[in-house]
């Protein structure tokens, strides 16, 4: 039997309504054609098919389907943000861009900060607070005359805590500066209405809400489009903000897994929610097990646990009937602690003994009943193997 799914930080299966809707375009007798081929009937399906999942998109946002950009996911959104505005500063005679970022983000953020930092960008990299939040007042005081961009992640890929978007967004809306956000996390998961939250650009990927991978999206607000320079040129598409060939059967799932994740949106969450609670509820008995991050201001699934005295891996091994990860999936091969948690302020044996458990639309009360009665058999051997 294959191990029970608990790493829906990680990915997410496919819902077979998505797959359904996909596999209708891959075929000669189904929307396969060229979006841009206006001049007969595959093309003309093609992008009306494209253009529905533009609304759907639209719809769990809260956005214009005008503001919807198509990408590969969301760290190609993440680069065509962050690089896009600072490319335009500088093209309008900002000579020393400044851009303010967190210590938590996930690595396309992280990594693409770096790159423009060696290119002269100044980057500011707030700490999270021991709840693992960025609180707005910490945005609000780091921001400087030669700001350009905010980038500040929605939920944490590693602890699933929720930032206060809407708080920060109240700060650099006044300053006149772009905020972005990595929405990666939160979409289709909890509610995500980008005028509410008051945000410029947002980050979006199918798989993390059982659409396909190698499919996502950017937010651009209307009003700052001119604001980011294209990062992939060839065509002109998507408003001259992203070139290439619409991958319509792609496009499909992800505007078919938003319409679903719309449907199931608040029912799905508070089950979530509920299974969650109940089981952290039932490792209180467990000594030396702790919670990272928030208790409330986090994603319905998300879990993330150290297990004092215990190696995370050696946890792992010893439980082979669950997928479960120690961190997350775009670091797990460094042998480093987590940086997320180490910026939390953990020390290295915590980080090292932690745990991401995620759960997802497939899992069940009897998963997570099964994964705290094997915690509890597994716990105490290992310590005692430890101390042995």
């Amino acid at each position: 039997m294959k191990p029970v799914y608990l790493d829906y930080f990680a990915t997410t299966p496919v819902d077979p309504q998505v797959a359904e809707a996909m596999g209708a375009c891959l075929t000669i007798d189904g929307t396969f054609g060229n979006a841009a081929s206006r001049s007969h009937r595959y093309g003309w399906e093609a992008e009306m098919a494209v253009e529905t999942a533009r609304q759907q998109l639209a719809e769990l946002l809260n956005a214009d389907v005008r503001e919807i950009v198509w990408t590969s996911g969301a760290t190609e959104s993440d680069n065509l943000a962050i690089k896009g505005v600072i490319e335009v500063a500088r093209q309008e005679g900002n000579r020393q861009p400044h851009v303010i970022t967190s210590l938590i983000e996930h690595k396309a953020v992280l990594d693409s900060c770096h790159a423009l930092e060696a290119q002269g960008v100044e980057i500011t990299r707030l700490a999270p607070d021991a709840n693992g939040l960025i609180s707005p007042e910490a945005v609000a005081e780091a921001l400087r005359e030669n700001t350009c961009l905010v980038s500040i992640m929605h939920a944490n890929n590693e602890i699933g805590t929720v930032n206060d978007i809407a708080g920060i967004s109240s700060y650099t809306r006044e300053a006149g500066v772009p905020l972005h956000v990595d929405a990666a996390q939160s979409v289709g998961k909890i509610a995500v209405d980008v005028q509410a939250l008051g945000v410029d650009l947002l980050s979006v990927s199918a798989h993390k809400f059982y659409g396909p991978k190698g499919m996502g999206a950017l937010y651009c607000r209307r009003g700052v489009h001119h604001r980011v320079a294209a990062q992939i040129h060839g065509g002109g598409h998507e408003r001259g903000l992203r070139s290439g060939t619409l991958a319509t059967h792609q496009i499909v799932g992800l505007g078919k897994a938003a319409e679903v994740a719309a449907a199931c949106l608040q029912e799905e969450g508070a089950r979530l929610e509920s299974l969650r609670e109940s089981f952290l509820s039932s490792l209180t008995d467990l000594p030396g097990v702790t919670l990272n991050g928030h208790r409330q201001q986090r994603l319905p699934g998300g879990v993330n646990i150290s297990v004092a005295d215990v190696e995370g891996e050696a946890l792992l091994l010893s439980l082979p009937e669950f997928a479960l990860s120690t961190g997350s999936a775009c670091s797990s091969a460094s042998l480093e602690p987590s940086y997320v948690l180490r910026a939390l302020g953990l020390p290295d044996a915590l980080a090292h003994s932690s745990l991401r458990i995620s759960l997802g639309r497939y899992t069940s009360a009897q998963d997570m009943d099964l994964l705290s009665a094997r915690l509890h058999e597994v716990v105490p051997r290992l310590r005692d193997q430890t101390t042995a």
